[in-house]
């Protein structure tokens, strides 16, 4: 049964119904992300992170916009206080960016300025053919605050984040597919479902684990490979702990699905 906070939609799905699906509602200003969006996003992010049925997350859009990025009517009211919502999106990009949960990005349509920064927070993106990006800050006169400086060469590369920042240009999903920001791209009938079925696959995994390769991934980013070989290290011994990993050996063993219960 969906939670409807008017700008924000929250429903469940799968076929264990373990799957969060989280889809902007704020149609009329694109999805662009004002005070109030903003505010129920994290919200329903944190409520998720109290939820252990919850295996996986998929942030989808209804209209023909995923985000617009900032409400720029939100920012001009602020005048000097503008740094407020700059501090406030970062916190909340990062609360997904950090989710203990795999989170899934399926783009139906513009990701623009702050929304290709939403999208960037995610795990993992696949965009409906239909889907326009672009970080286009700088052909406003400010320049990408949300995170997109930062997570864009980590994707992209630190030549073609170059490109696609100074020159602020909006690209199509194909390109986006070709530089590797997106992993895949399909007709946007089919974006939600596919989405879905990606999270399937995640969630069938074991809780656990997953959360503790995201920390891992994250850490070998910021680090040598030394580091990489650490965090690697801990995260396995967290593993060896469970009852997670007993059930995936057994289930080898016997060759049969495993059931894992994220303990």
């Amino acid at each position: 049964m969906a939670e409807n906070n008017s700008l924000l939609l929250l429903d469940y799905v799968g076929e264990n119904i373990n799957i969060a699906l989280i889809t902007l509602n704020r149609q009329k200003a694109l999805n662009a992300f004002n005070d109030k969006l903003l505010d129920q996003l994290s919200i329903t992010l944190n409520s998720l992170k109290k939820k252990k049925n919850v295996r996986a997350v998929i942030i989808y859009a209804e209209g023909k916009s995923w985000s617009a990025g900032v409400d720029l009517k939100w920012t001009a009211s602020l005048g000097w206080r503008v740094m407020t919502a700059i501090k406030k999106g970062q916190k909340v990009f990062s609360q997904i960016e950090n989710h203990p949960t795999p989170v899934i990005a399926a783009i139906n349509g513009y990701a623009l300025g702050g929304g290709m920064e939403l999208a960037l927070s995610c795990d993992i993106r696949i965009a409906a053919d239909t889907a326009l990006f672009g970080l286009t800050e700088t052909t406003i006169g400010l320049l990408p605050g949300w995170g997109g400086t930062y997570r864009l060469p980590k994707v992209v590369g630190l030549n073609t984040a170059k490109d696609l920042i100074l020159t602020g240009r909006k690209f199509s999903a194909d390109e986006a597919l070709e530089i590797g920001l997106i992993s895949e791209k399909v007709p946007l009938e089919e974006l939600k479902a596919k989405a879905i079925e990606k999270a399937e696959v995640i969630a069938n995994n074991a809780p656990i684990a997953l959360r503790e390769a995201k920390k891992a991934i994250k850490k070998g980013l910021s680090t040598s490979i030394d580091g990489g070989y650490r965090a690697e290290v801990k995260g396995i011994k967290t593993c060896f702990r469970t009852k997670d990993i007993r059930e995936g050996i057994k289930a080898v063993l016997e060759k049969r699905k495993p059931e894992f219960k994220g303990e």
